[in-house]
């Protein structure tokens, strides 16, 4: 296409918006553009299916309601274009600068083509499903609210501040894409792949997250109140500072029939239900606020950054599980089997871990205590403030860096704990023990 046909395609479409006479709607289905000067063009509801407008400025154009389908938008610059329900299924805009642009209710799934001639060595006639290409894109700042880019193609996109809020991005392939301070609220990225996504700071409140590739993924400070996370995959994701809370309701059948099955257990003194086995289970994020897990086997279990506020595991067998990042704020865990565990960068202030009176048949106190058991516990970094140790085992603990202020650790075996950087402020610490033992 000549410049010339094009400035009188463009002259048209003008008088056909404002119903001028001698008007026509802009028809550029098929049109080779590439590399053409168009910014602050309208084309609002302009046909430009297939078209090829590579490398072209589009800065601050018009292109709302515009049909792009399949149209080929690769490295072009559209900072600051209006997009507002264009239909850019099937498009190929890898690599095109999309800072600030307006993309609401805009529909970037992938789309189907018409060949004519069949597949090689056939004939008649099919369809193609065409994945939207959006890879390498910047969508930085843009406005990108109930847009549609389920299945897209969004590797190495950069959307920082972009909002997508209520976006429906299921399947998307979102890897290695930088999203820092995003607004993904209500956005459904069910089954999406976001392995290795930063999302530093974002935020994704009710935001549908079931069965998302999060490997990787770094999360730190991000919102994820009310977000679905059932059988979100979180492998080596960094959560610190993020409030992630997944209820039982996002963890497998077994795990929520086993906690189901204990509380009964708890709540009839054992005649029905019984003990949850939850050793190894994978329970990241679980929220478990004031849940009575008394006399549990979570021995193993990734409890990774789980919410156990005023929880009770007293009696419980939690060996060897990973627990760093945890919150175990006025958790009553006397009695409790913690031995090997990792409680880095936890939070047990107000504990109890201490020990527990050993009752015999008759519910009587027998006069024997049984002691928490925090042999080769890592503790390293935990807020550990006013929290109740007394008569624990913690030989070998790492308290390194830990706040312990106004913790009760009298009558407490600390051999060979390690107390390096610890605040001790206020902390009744039991007498050194006797090297001759």
């Amino acid at each position: 296409m000549t410049p010339h046909e094009l400035v009188a395609v463009l002259e048209k479409h003008e008088r056909w918006l404002k119903k001028r006479q001698g008007g026509a709607r802009a028809n550029l289905t098929m049109a080779n553009m590439e590399g053409s000067n168009l910014s602050g063009v309208d084309l609002t509801q302009g046909k430009l299916s297939g078209a090829n407008l590579s490398h072209c400025d589009l800065t601050h154009a018009n292109l709302s309601n515009a049909d792009l389908f399949a149209a080929h938008l690769t490295k072009a610059d559209l900072s600051g274009c209006n997009l507002y329900r264009a239909d850019l299924r099937g498009a190929h805009m890898r690599g095109a600068k999309m800072k600030r642009a307006i993309l609401k209710e805009a529909d970037l799934r992938g789309g189907a083509l018409l060949y004519g001639g069949g597949a090689p060595g056939k004939g008649g006639k099919g369809l193609d499903f065409v994945r939207s290409d959006l890879s390498g894109s910047d969508f930085d700042d843009a406005s990108m609210t109930n847009a549609n880019l389920s299945g897209a193609d969004l590797t190495d996109v950069s959307m920082n501040g972009a909002d997508c809020e209520g976006a429906l991005l299921t399947g998307a392939t979102l890897m290695r894409a930088s999203m820092k301070s995003c607004n993904l609220a209500r956005a459904d990225l069910r089954g999406s792949n976001l392995s290795g996504v930063n999302l530093q700071g974002a935020i994704l409140r009710d935001a549908n997250l079931t069965g998302a590739m999060l490997a990787g993924a770094n999360l730190r400070n991000a919102d994820l109140q009310g977000a679905k996370l059932e059988g979100a995959d979180l492998a080596g994701a960094d959560t610190t500072g993020a409030n992630l809370a997944r209820s039982a309701e996002n963890f497998s059948v077994q795990i929520q029939q086993a906690l189901h099955s204990h509380y009964t257990w708890i709540n009839t003194s054992g005649t029905m239900g019984a003990r949850a086995d939850l050793a190894g289970a994978d329970m990241t994020h679980i929220d478990l606020t004031g849940v009575n897990l008394s006399g549990a086997n979570l021995k193993g279990a990734n409890l990774t950054g789980a919410k156990m506020r005023e929880s009770l595991l007293i009696m419980c067998d939690i060996s060897e599980a990973n627990l760093s990042g945890a919150d175990f704020t006025a958790a009553i865990l006397d009695g409790a089997n913690l031995r090997g565990a990792n409680l880095e960068g936890a939070r047990l202030d107000g504990a109890g871990i201490g020990w527990v009176d050993i009752k015999g048949p008759d519910g009587r106190p027998t006069g024997r205590l049984w002691a928490a058991n925090l042999t080769g516990s890592r503790l390293a970094g935990a807020s550990c403030v006013r929290t109740n140790l007394r008569g624990a085992t913690l030989a070998d603990c790492d308290f390194s860096n830990a706040d312990l202020t106004g913790a009760i650790l009298s009558d407490a075996n600390i051999r060979d704990a390690r107390f390096t950087g610890a605040n001790l402020t206020g902390a009744s610490l039991p007498p050194p023990p006797d090297l001759d033992d």
